[in-house]
């Protein structure tokens, strides 16, 4: 069978796209074109996509209410791989100094990872990793 997919594109549901979209583009290297009020918001980092859309807005579109993770969101994870552990390092270091809270300072986990967790402003879980010392 063919694969019809290209996964390529995450989707955030956000309670402040202003401040979400100001993490992902400062702090994480997205770009946009974002004009500050339409509730869309597409981003992009190299092959990758993230959009975000309004909590309240998704619910009204689709007549539905849905529950959302209230403080750290520990159901997904946004994976972010870096080139050597230094830069695990210096991207943790990088991304808390500019506003990103800390989840989980770089350690070298037993299988070989080198990894830390920052969250964004949603309570996103964010990955920094490598597996090159």
């Amino acid at each position: 069978m063919e694969n019809k997919f290209n996964f390529n594109t995450i989707g955030l549901f956000t309670t402040d796209n202003k401040k979400t979209v100001e993490f992902y583009r400062d702090i994480m290297g997205f770009s946009t074109d974002w004009n500050g009020e339409d509730p869309n918001v597409m981003m992009r980092h190299g092959n990758m996509w993230l959009i975000m859309f309004p909590r309240t807005a998704f619910e009204q579109m689709t007549g539905q209410a849905y529950g959302y993770p209230q403080g750290l969101n520990g159901t997904v994870e946004l994976a972010f791989h870096v080139a050597t552990f230094k830069d695990v390092d210096e991207e943790y270091a990088r991304a808390t100094a500019l506003g990103a809270k800390s989840v989980f300072p770089p350690q070298t986990m037993p299988w070989g990872q080198r990894t830390c967790y920052i969250s964004d402003p949603e309570g996103n879980l964010i990955e920094i990793h490598s597996f090159t010392e």
